[in-house]
């Protein structure tokens, strides 16, 4: 089984915008990736290009069946069928998640706290993508 975290995030919202995907299996992580998604995007556009990259990362490693660990509720609940996608920014990036589906038998999206352990690193990519491309973060 394969299992990703992904996460979006913008400073600024919008604002310059960074993506970290973390693709693993039950024993290791396989594979770690961060980078910039544009200069002027908002979060919900992140996490949906956060998932994108992970999608065809992981059918890198099969096209049997995944589990995707995302800590937006909004990205999940519309994949699930449980919210529209009302934004007209946030549809073509909802279809192009639908085509990339094709590419496993079965996949399964789950809402996760962004304090679980392996969602942690994914945000920890994304912020040091952002401090590289765009400068540090303030704390």
């Amino acid at each position: 089984m394969i299992y990703t975290n992904s996460d979006g995030g913008a400073r600024g919202n919008p604002g310059p915008g960074a993506i970290g995907v973390l693709v693993r299996d039950d024993g290791q992580i396989l594979t770690k990736y961060s980078g910039e998604v544009g200069k002027f995007v908002t979060n919900n556009i992140a996490e949906y290009e956060a998932l994108i990259k992970a999608l065809e990362l992981a059918s890198i490693h099969t096209d049997d069946e995944i589990t995707c660990f995302l800590d937006s509720e909004l990205v999940v609940k519309q994949l699930l069928g449980e919210y529209k996608v009302r934004d007209p920014k946030l549809l073509p990036l909802f279809l192009k998640v639908q085509k990339l589906q094709e590419n496993f038998k079965k996949i399964k999206y789950q809402h996760v706290s962004r304090w679980d352990k392996f969602q942690r690193i994914a945000d920890e990519l994304l912020n040091d993508e952002m401090d590289k491309k765009f400068g540090k973060r303030k704390r």
